[in-house]
């Protein structure tokens, strides 16, 4: 009876999709805007819009077409299971068949959709990143006293029409952790910096200052007295102090995700607006080793219209002084029109400190660095000091520097210079304020009381030039100015000198940079929780029973992982003490962000909410794991049972419904999981490993196949129950290879034994087979269900060595010896193969790494790629770096994909002409390599360095080990490498015939499948076992979202906005979205969700269930800026690739 009833509804359902399918498409033809513009000229027009109308429609027809065989297969699908669920049969190859997926899924993308990354660009930008890197020879000539560059001439007659205007910019670039941590900069440095500031600025109106790190700023802030709040109040409002950027660092651009940067922009813009009214307008990264063109897309959003940066590889300096372009319109390489534009100034020399900032020559320019006048502490390399300015010798300075400044104006295309006068952690002494402040004011009175020198030198803040340069040119800030050009590309990787490649940090201390990505997924999760609950307990009346302290643990998670973006924290190369002050922060905010998702949890999964009472002492629910220190891999918590159930409640951080494997570990084998309305679900008991060859004594590994609501919290239960029947079982074959070593095992789970390595093997699921090396147990090829053909993907370790001559590799720097060779462990590894009905996998355990490749045979998403992960453990080694190279047949040649901070994906050539560490690039999320054919990306989820060294090859760097400082300025090797586990997701993808691969393009985009494999990886389900307790209150799931929200719209972040008092939360949440771009042309196919896409349209208002969108006002990315009226509506659109902010209530 039931089944015919499915069978009725879904024949039904098949019906109205057709009949509401011909309804749309005929709307669509109706109300075609190119039918109202066409005008009076009848004939051509018109048959041209019927030719487009017959074309749309039999395009439409097709979609529609799809749509109804996949609802058929569905049905089919329904009518064959829909009775009960019984075990999973074997098959006769051996792998495992599971009852289909029980739901219609498929992916409906409209054809607009697919447009974007097809591209439709608008004009080609004058200079292309890439195509820069083809032209130059890298060919390092002696350019004489500026190294690195060419002799500069002028005529001294060039101003005598138009004057030339300095701007000297002092600045102190302040380190939130480097040598020292953060707190001992502060005491030491950092608070004698500001206090003398807000002293010296105001002994004369003409001083002007910048200061970039609101991490240091605010903690100042924190400790002065109201009258000194005061005088900076007025500094900033009479422009004398300038806050530049705003963010709480100044973020590392290779290593940071998204998410990370936005969140540490918002904390020191929001910081900024609610402490001294102000918003910044210019950026300033100084110090960072290599941008990210992510960077100037965020600035932009913030509202800022202009950005300096420094470390850019010399070449490339070199060229763009030679032909004027050190300033540019920074655009994105996916933008159609000029959106995204925003006004870049590169500084042209070696460095941001005063010798090689007042023009090409760093011998006279250090003269004027008055910190050095002698009987000081530090002086000048070149062996000339600088001299106190005197009335006698005052014509002679001015006339050297200004001839220093007139030099380095003829790089730039207007007559308005921007000259930085600062280093790290200057100004931290009254005399050092006196020494530079009154030195430069007599040269500028000189220099400004001669006419015939025409120049007029001032201090200057960095909008003080900044807005000179738009009125010299005659635009307003934020307009592109006119002859300028327009560049799109990114600047990695970076060489300071010589073959000086800064691509080492790409990797260096991975266990840290794996750290912060699951400290951002908790923060992320924890976020969307903490404004769910608070939105809920509101609408209830609750709020008062409600931990609001939970907000403050927020708030400082914030400000740990935003300091952790710092360009000497995330990407390993600080100092080994301040690398344990950093991994104290993110472990204490890991640990307070769980309690946080707890407390939420606690609340949201309650049938009655009246019966909540939060009680500090006895949590509600268990965290999923703990880590005894910083430097510790994460204990999963065992799940004990006895006669009475216990809960589980399973919190799904996606804003898409996942069907995933919940991994648990339980005391028992003896145990059924059950939904919370009693349904069992399917599980499977493995044994849970030690070692390589023992198993744990009474601890199993349980998989529990379940759905998870979007963004929700699902309530399971688990019973002890001897019925041999309810979980399914795995069987594992463990491969000796020889090797004289004691097995231990339990009897639960069957394990056999084999002394001897095996043949090669295969493991198969329902989407894809995978083949492993006996010898090696390492994957060998990959085939996915329905695939004529087997794709190679042979895995293989490497190690690198560093150069025996003066430069070594060090945390900065990758300096190989040549190519990397062959891992040759002593002995043979020790391989296991587990496989049962939910999940197979292959361990292979070397002596330094241990590898597990999981093919999941569940339906959809989890099971259309290959889990992997390396355990690295390299404390024996010396001066090595081990890196995993996969090979395959793809003929990508020279070119390879790698993202930039998860946010875009920018294409990379192979250059020949550069030694092989140029050839390495970050990896914050995914690289992927691609023919006509086939793509393969390689997911991760934390940042490494990767290369694409020869033509289908992929090669990431998993840690390095080094003895020595690499003469930067650490003074230390990194020798305090950790156990680092580190994950990735490698997913192979077919073309479809139709669309040809562009890879000539600058610009190219992961795949819908792709992202969502992405998301998958990086925001992990946490499983939270409800505490054991007498009378445990009725439970039930909490779905949030009311609508399925389109597949390529990301909710970034909701984020609970604060009171005034900043402790406390406020009404408001910040709401970030992003719209992501994809590739159409790659088959997705079982996708196990229905994913549709909308034209970037969204109705935000009946988006949470049950909670009332009360206001909705778009912003600026950090909020300083209403972008138009709150409106009544709460239907918005976003842009392909848009990232947008607003400010809601929910209640």
């Amino acid at each position: 009876m039931k089944l015919k009833k499915q069978v009725t509804v879904c024949g039904a359902a098949i019906f109205c999709v057709a009949v509401f399918s011909l309804y749309l498409m005929l709307d669509r033809v109706q109300h075609d805007p190119a039918r109202h513009q066409s005008g009076g000229n009848f004939p051509r027009s018109q048959i041209s819009v019927l030719q487009n109308r017959i074309e749309q429609l039999e395009q439409l027809l097709e979609e529609n077409h799809e749509i109804i065989s996949h609802i058929k297969d569905s049905v089919l699908e329904l009518t064959a299971h829909a009775d009960g669920q019984p075990a999973p049969p074997r098959r006769d190859n051996g792998s495992w068949a599971l009852p289909p997926e029980s739901r219609p899924s498929f992916l409906a993308v409209s054809p607009q959709d697919c447009q974007f990354a097809l591209g439709a660009g608008g004009e080609s930008p004058d200079l292309q990143m890439l195509a820069v890197y083809a032209l130059l020879p890298f060919d390092n000539q002696d350019g004489g006293v500026w190294k690195q560059g060419f002799d500069i001439t002028y005529e001294p007659s060039e101003w005598d029409t138009e004057p030339l205007q300095v701007f000297v910019v002092p600045h102190s670039h302040n380190d939130p952790g480097w040598i020292k941590t953060f707190d001992k900069y502060y005491y030491d440095q950092t608070q004698h910096i500001l206090n003398s500031m807000v002293l010296k600025m105001q002994e004369d109106p003409r001083r002007r200052f910048i200061w970039s790190e609101i991490s240091f700023f605010s903690k100042w802030w924190d400790n002065i007295s109201a009258q000194k709040r005061a005088a900076v109040r007025r500094l900033v409002g009479n422009g004398q102090l300038e806050m530049v950027t705003g963010g709480w660092v100044m973020p590392d651009e290779a290593n940071s995700h998204y998410f990370a940067m936005i969140d540490q922009l918002i904390e020191g813009h929001q910081w900024l607006e609610k402490n001294i009214g102000v918003t910044p307008r210019s950026g300033w990264a100084v110090d960072p080793f290599g941008y990210s063109s992510t960077m100037p897309y965020l600035l932009k959003r913030s509202n800022l219209t202009g950005m300096v940066i420094q470390r850019v590889h010399y070449a490339i300096k070199k060229h763009f002084a030679a032909t004027q372009n050190l300033e540019f319109m920074w655009r994105q390489t996916w933008d159609p029109d000029s959106s995204t534009d925003i006004f870049c100034h590169m500084m042209p020399f070696y460095s941001y400190d005063v010798p090689h900032t007042c023009g090409p020559d760093p011998k006279i320019c250090c003269q004027f660095d008055f910190k050095r006048l002698p009987g000081g502490r530090i002086n000048c390399p070149w062996k000339v000091p600088p001299r106190a300015i005197t009335e006698a010798n005052v014509a002679e300075r001015a006339q050297l520097l200004l001839d220093q400044y007139r030099k380095k104006s003829k790089l730039y295309r207007t007559k308005v210079l921007l000259v930085p006068l600062g280093d790290d952690f200057r100004y931290d002494k009254p005399q050092e304020w006196d020494a530079q402040f009154l030195n430069y004011q007599r040269i500028f009175d000189f220099l400004n009381a001669q006419p015939q020198l025409h120049v007029q030198a001032q201090f200057g803040t960095l909008s003080d030039y900044f807005d000179a340069l738009y009125k010299k040119v005659g635009i307003v800030p934020g307009m592109r100015p006119p002859g300028f050009p327009v560049l799109s590309g990114d600047f990695f990787s970076y060489a300071d000198r010589e073959d000086h490649y800064w691509t080492g940090y790409f990797t260096s201390r991975p266990f840290y940079k794996s750290l912060d990505r699951v400290l951002e997924a908790h923060l992320r999760g924890a976020e969307l929780l903490f404004s769910l609950a608070l939105a809920h307990t509101r609408r209830a009346g609750a709020s008062s029973r409600y931990p609001l302290s939970d907000y403050s643990l927020l708030s400082s998670a914030r400000r740990n992982l935003g300091l952790f973006q710092h360009h000497d924290a995330i990407t390993g190369t600080a100092k080994e003490a301040v690398v344990v002050d950093y991994g104290v922060r993110l472990l204490h905010s890991l640990t307070n962000l769980k309690r946080v998702i707890i407390n939420a949890a606690h609340y949201l999964v309650l049938w009655d909410k009246d019966s909540y009472r939060y009680d500090p002492a006895t949590p509600f629910l268990s965290v999923d794991d703990t880590r005894l220190n910083q430097d510790s891999l994460p204990e999963r918590t065992v799940v004990k049972l006895d006669a009475s159930p216990r809960f589980l409640v399973v919190f799904n951080p996606l804003e898409q419904e996942r069907l995933s494997l919940v991994p648990l570990l339980v005391d028992t084998p003896h145990v059924r999981v059950l939904s919370e309305d009693g349904q069992p679900l399917p599980a499977q008991l493995s044994a849970h490993w030690g070692s390589a060859t023992d198993v744990v004594p009474d601890v199993y590994q349980l998989s529990i196949l379940a759905r998870l609501p979007a963004l929700g919290l699902r309530v399971l239960q688990l019973q002890k129950s001897f019925d041999g029947h309810t979980t399914l079982q795995s069987s594992v074959r463990l491969y000796l290879h020889g090797r004289d070593v004691t097995v231990r095992k339990q009897d639960a789970v069957p394990v056999q034994v084999f002394p001897a390595a095996p043949d090669d093997f295969c493991l198969e699921s329902q989407h894809l087979r995978g083949c492993f090396s006996g010898s090696s147990g390492l994957l060998q090829s990959l085939r996915r269900a329905g695939d004529e053909w087997e794709q190679r993907v042979s895995t293989e370790f490497f190690i690198y060595g560093t150069r025996t001559s003066k430069d070594k590799s060090g945390a900065y720097l990758f300096l190989p010896d040549g190519e990397a060779k062959p891992y040759a462990p002593k002995d043979p590894p020790i391989v296991r193969v587990t496989e049962g009905p939910l999940f197979s996998e292959v361990s292979s355990s070397y002596q330094h790494v241990q590898t597990v490749v999981r093919l999941y045979n569940v339906p959809g998403l989890e099971g259309l790629s290959l889990d992997m992960s390396f355990l690295v453990d390299i404390r024996d080694h010396v001066n090595k770096e081990l890196a995993v190279r996969f090979s395959t047949d793809i003929e990508s040649d020279d070119t390879f994909f790698t993202d930039l901070n998860g946010f875009q994906i920018q294409p990379r050539r192979y250059q020949q002409k550069l030694p092989l560490q140029a050839n390495f690039y970050p990896m914050p999320a995914m690289a992927y390599i691609q023919d006509t054919q086939s793509r393969l990306t390689l997911h991760t989820a934390q940042a490494l360095g990767v290369a694409s060294l020869g033509s289908g090859q992929l090669e990431v760097i998993l840690d390095r080990r080094l003895m020595q400082d690499d003469n930067r300025g650490l003074g230390q090797g990194l020798k305090d490498n950790k156990r680092t586990c580190n994950r990735f997701r490698l997913l192979l993808e077919r073309r479809s015939s139709t669309n040809k691969v562009q890879d000539g393009r600058p610009v190219s985009f992961p795949s819908l499948l792709s992202h969502l494999t992405s998301m998958h990886l990086n925001a992990e389900a946490l499983v939270l076992p409800v505490a054991q307790q007498p009378a445990l209150p009725a439970l039930r799931s909490f779905t949030p979202l009311s609508t399925t929200l389109p597949c390529d719209f990301h909710i970034l972040n909701l984020r609970t906005l604060q009171a005034e008092d900043d402790s406390l939360p406020s009404a408001e949440a910040a709401l970030i979205l992003h719209r992501k771009g994809f590739d159409c042309s790659l088959e997705a196919k079982n996708l196990g969700f229905n994913c549709t896409t909308s034209q970037g349209q969204l109705a935000l208002g009946s988006l949470f269930q049950g909670l009332e969108l009360s206001s909705l006002q778009p912003t600026s990315l950090t909020l300083m800026y209403p972008l138009g009226t709150a409106s009544n509506s709460t239907n918005i659109q976003l842009h392909p690739m848009e990232i947008a902010t607003f400010r809601v209530r929910l209640g």
